[in-house]
């Protein structure tokens, strides 16, 4: 009798585990440490799915020898049916045959090996990313590409600086990237990207997509931006891949008109000057040289872009010799006397000072653990309804730590009391943030404005009068801390923590402290902060006379 039996692991306590991290939580992109899990969901899913492809094939071996079986049997019969049939086992056989066993090949050739890939999967894409996720990781990429002045080709062959899992980019992958920003009326990007996709087919790169289709998009987006004799070339070269195509013969007829149109107008307006007398023979158009523009003059954006990068740090060699390296024990405090901590000067104004080997490494991974199930999309205060929300200048997820979620917290919130000799009580929990893809938090202050007087008025502790920031990891490019105001730029350095204050000694806030943490191109980026209030350092840190004391 031909049967089957079909077995498919449970895969069912291994998916779980995984899904419960997943659950509830969205914004992929937004959190490295996050989306590792779906590393491991995707291997679970390709674990199940070459069992199916075993299942499939031991059905259509099974199947394979029935026929093979049968191909011989029927030869040999058929040669003398009569003869064959005259022997009663045979008879019997093929009675048999025809009434039972094709029925099981019946059986068999219908039955579904599918249902124990396919419900895991439905399971299993509830918790999928979204496109949300998939635009904003998109988008991620074109902000390292703008910030970090990449071109298309060195991102889609992974020649990235520091890079471990070099990974190379295929013409879909170029294509749908475009195509993410067309959707965006991003026609730049779209250029670049349908551009790096066509290069690619030219090389000779086998894809599903074909030229047409990317020259389509690649003519529109160049004509967008005004280029109309460059969307008319890519246009031909469309028309002469599918000389049927609609859209291109209609676009080519419109451009070409639209450039006669502007020819019209430039031979006129020299006709004009020409009448006029005011042509370049007869006087040349003073230009006037523009000086270069000082640092304080560049837009903050570019600022900022220019610091990410490494350029336009603005400490002179004499601010530089100023800056010191130290032990430290902050005035003798009896914890440090007999071990003071490494301090270094990054630095001076503001003053920001450096912290080394502050934190262990077991202190790490262990609020590392403590956050990552708890970690949420960041948000920021509204300055107009006070309400919290997410923001497109801040890519990263957090998390808020105390004591209650485990002692360790307050040993490493005294220690930040005993080395500023600032009062925890009236700081923040202890927050923690991952970083996500290009993951960013643009140029902001720690501290309220004096437009912003409700910021922090439910806590009732007063303004943020200083900030202790924790590097968790080290991060391969990208991911440093930024003051554009003072061209300061500051680098993740695992084990290490940066402190400056907010506040004057006056109380106003020192807007110099303006700063941003730029994109992470390559590595996870893991930091804690604790934000001090003033409540509390009346006798600490005493009120100075003037305001910029």
């Amino acid at each position: 009798m031909l049967w089957i039996r079909m077995e498919l692991p449970c895969w069912c306590l291994l998916l779980l585990s995984c899904l419960q991290s997943l659950s509830a939580h969205n914004d992929f992109f937004t959190s490295i440490g996050q989306m590792t899990d779906l590393l491991y969901t995707e291997k679970d899913l390709v674990t199940s799915l070459k069992d199916y492809i075993k299942a499939e094939e031991s059905k259509l071996e099974q199947v394979k020898r029935w026929a093979d079986k049968l191909d011989s049997l029927t030869a040999t019969a058929t040669q003398d049916p009569e003869g064959f049939l005259g022997h009663p086992v045979n008879a019997f056989k093929l009675m048999k045959r025809l009434n039972t066993e094709w029925g099981n090949l019946e059986s068999l050739v219908l039955s579904d090996t599918t249902d124990g890939f396919i419900s895991n999967l439905t399971i299993q894409r509830q918790h999928f990313p979204t496109d949300e996720d998939q635009t904003g990781a998109a988008k991620a990429l074109l902000r390292l590409q703008d910030t970090y002045r990449l071109d298309a080709n060195t991102i889609s062959t992974g020649n990235l600086p520091g890079v471990k899992h070099k990974s190379h980019m295929t013409v879909e992958d170029c294509y749908e990237l475009g195509k993410i920003a067309y959707s965006e009326v991003d026609y730049y990007h779209t250029e670049l990207w349908m551009a790096q996709a066509l290069k690619q087919l030219d090389d000779g790169e086998e894809s599903t997509l074909d030229k047409v289709t990317v020259l389509d998009y690649l003519s529109y987006a160049i004509y967008q931006q005004g280029e109309i004799e460059r969307a008319l070339e890519y246009t031909k070269r469309l028309l002469e891949l599918d000389p049927e195509h609609q859209r291109a013969k209609g676009n080519l007829k419109y451009f070409e008109f639209q450039l006669e149109k502007q020819k019209k107008a430039a031979d006129a307006e020299t006709e004009k000057q020409k009448e006029q007398g005011t042509t370049n023979t007869t006087e040349k158009k003073k230009v006037k040289k523009r000086s270069p523009k000082t640092f304080s003059l560049i837009p903050e954006r570019k600022k900022y872009e220019m610091l990410c990068r490494g350029e336009g740090i603005r400490m002179t060699p004499r601010r530089q010799s100023r800056l010191f390296c130290r032990y430290y024990d902050n005035n003798r405090n009896p914890k440090y006397v007999l071990g003071p901590v490494k301090q270094q000067d990054e630095w001076d104004r503001p003053y920001i000072v450096r912290y080394l080997d502050i934190i262990s490494d077991a202190e790490m991974e262990r609020i590392k653990q403590l956050a990552k199930p708890r970690l949420r999309r960041a948000t920021i205060s509204n300055p107009v309804t006070g309400v919290l929300e997410t923001a497109s200048y801040r890519i990263s997820k957090s998390a808020w730590l105390t004591g209650y979620d485990d002692p360790m917290i307050d040993t490493i919130n005294q220690r930040i009391e005993d080395l500023t000799g600032l009062e925890m009580d009236t700081a923040e929990e202890l927050q923690i943030a991952n970083y996500g893809v290009g993951g960013q938090y643009e140029p902001h202050f720690d501290f309220g404005r004096k437009d912003e007087p409700d910021a922090f008025k439910e806590l009732g502790t007063g303004n943020r009068i200083a900030t202790w920031l924790f590097y968790m990891s080290n991060v391969s490019a990208g991911g440093a801390t930024v003051f554009p105001d003072v061209g300061a730029a500051v680098w993740p350095q695992k084990g290490t923590a940066v402190f400056w204050y907010n506040l004057f000694a006056s109380g106003e806030g020192d807007y110099s402290t303006r700063h941003a943490a730029c994109p992470v191109l390559v590595g996870n980026k893991w930091v804690s902060n604790k934000w001090i209030h003033e409540r509390g350092q009346e006798w600490r840190r005493p009120c100075g006379l003037s305001e910029a004391e």
